[in-house]
């Protein structure tokens, strides 16, 4: 499994009391590894079975000597390269002390934004491995957006199994969802969770989103949070599927929508049913809430 992705360092603030403008909010502060490409990794490699591999940049500073050692423990084989007078992506994380534990997130690409096609693995991209691509990487132009392109192209003529997470409702849409799909159109499968896909099809009830979307992808797995998801594949005939999430007291939400499709991807790939890989994609997914930081413990 072949990822192409963001590598982040979280720093994760949990308020304790709504925040106070201009002075001090309690609050419990916890930082972690992190990024989109980089957690899903993670839980690739966590759930087993599959050989995986993460393309992506660091800075030469601290967190990104820290971000490699710990993609190695986990069990990820890393292909980093070190942007020179760039910093280690980082991104802070504001969750609010209420039910809802809503995050706010505070982003700073960093070293990802200098990911360059000569960064590419060749020997990667071949018939039988599988590709995924974290959607930030499209999402900004520029160095990493041409590598994303080019990853794909070679994982198209190459014949690879692909998927893509959109990413980002906000940055989809200063894009524009038609230059998304025209990118992505023909991958195995695409996650998008609510917001994003109601941002690319203009629907805001979850089947009229899935239906739209199985008109670009041969997969689509809707996230749908706490209410967990929705599976479809084809246009006319189709097959569908609907399942809720399990209720478990949520401490940190980041990372999760990545554990999901870790979760689904390597139960799919690994030939089970979709009903099967459902399942473990929500059981990764909650799983992934009930602890900080967006990666495996």
């Amino acid at each position: 499994m072949v990822v192409l992705g963001d590598i982040m360092t979280d720093v994760v603030v949990r308020l304790a009391e709504p925040l106070n403008p201009a002075s001090d909010t309690t609050s419990a502060i916890s930082i972690h590894g992190g990024g989109s490409g980089a957690n899903l990794a993670t839980w690739l490699a966590y759930a087993g079975g599959l050989e995986v591999h993460l393309i992506g940049r660091v800075g030469q500073d601290a967190f990104g000597a820290f971000q490699i050692a710990e993609l190695k423990r986990a069990g990820v084989i890393p292909h980093i390269g070190q942007g020179v007078n760039l910093a280690t992506g980082s991104l802070v994380v504001l969750v609010d002390p209420d039910q809802s534990h809503e995050r706010h997130m505070l982003t700073d690409r960093g070293a990802n934004r200098s990911l360059q096609i000569g960064d590419l693995p060749q020997d990667l991209f071949q018939p039988g491995n599988r590709f995924h691509l974290s959607g930030y990487s499209l999402l900004e132009p520029g160095l990493t957006r041409d590598t994303a392109l080019a990853a794909l192209k070679l994982a198209h003529e190459r014949r690879m199994f692909t998927s893509v997470d959109p990413s980002s409702a906000a940055m989809l849409t200063r894009l524009g969802p038609a230059r998304f799909l025209e990118w992505t159109q023909g991958m195995t499968l695409c996650f998008p969770n609510l917001d994003e896909g109601r941002v690319l099809t203009g629907e805001t009830e979850p089947s009229a989103i899935v239906e739209k979307l199985a008109h670009f992808y041969d997969e689509v797995v809707l996230k749908l949070g706490a209410a967990g998801a929705i599976w479809r594949r084809g246009v006319r005939p189709f097959e569908t599927l609907s399942r809720p999430a399990a209720v478990v007291k949520v401490v940190d939400t980041t990372g999760a929508g990545d554990a999901f499709c870790a979760g689904f991807l390597a139960s799919r790939i690994q030939n089970a049913t979709p009903e099967a890989a459902l399942q473990m994609a929500l059981h990764f997914g909650t799983l992934a809430t009930t602890r900080p930081g967006g990666r495996p413990a």
